[in-house]
């Protein structure tokens, strides 16, 4: 039993994923809606699993909804303090930045996801990645210290995403 169900679902993660966010993209809790993102959280991880052999092992589940948690509520803490740069910061207080984020991570996948983190969390940009695959170079809206604002990415994602992919 549990070989067909490696097989009907070979990225079980995936399959939650798209399931949900389906849902929440038709915003209709209907027989149709329910059976239309069974069909695609099934058929998409099938038709693409030939061509992700050797895909990343997700070590925690918990761990995986900590790390969504704590992006969700960067993301809103992010806007706020946007917003206020941007309705009450003179251009001449501003201090944007570009610096380096020198990566422990090894997986594509979860360079990827830290690197899509960076990017969603208002404020900072991932705008390029070294060809080695090794540093982000990062943009910070307002940065009067970029160290600190590299050792808070370093530690609040680069750390919880080693833990769960690596």
């Amino acid at each position: 039993m549990t070989m067909f169900l490696r097989r009907l679902f070979p990225h079980p993660y995936l399959t939650l994923l798209l399931f949900v966010v389906w849902m929440l993209l038709v915003n209709q809790f209907k027989i149709g809606s329910l059976l239309m993102a069974l069909i695609l959280a099934i058929a998409i991880p099938l038709l693409t699993a030939p061509y992700w052999p050797d895909r990343p092992r997700l070590r925690s589940l918990p761990a995986i909804v900590g790390y969504v948690l704590i992006v969700l509520y960067d993301i809103v803490k992010s806007n706020f303090i946007v917003a206020g740069i941007v309705l009450f910061k003179k251009n001449e207080d501003l201090r944007p930045a570009w610096f380096t984020v020198p990566l422990d991570l090894k997986t594509p996948e979860a360079i990827t996801v830290l690197a899509g983190t960076i990017t969603l969390t208002p404020g900072t940009l991932t705008a390029d990645m070294s060809g080695d695959g090794h540093v982000l170079l990062i943009h910070c809206l307002h940065a009067p210290d970029p160290d600190s604002v590299r050792d808070e990415i370093k530690s609040r994602y680069e750390a919880r995403l080693k833990r769960i992919f690596e």
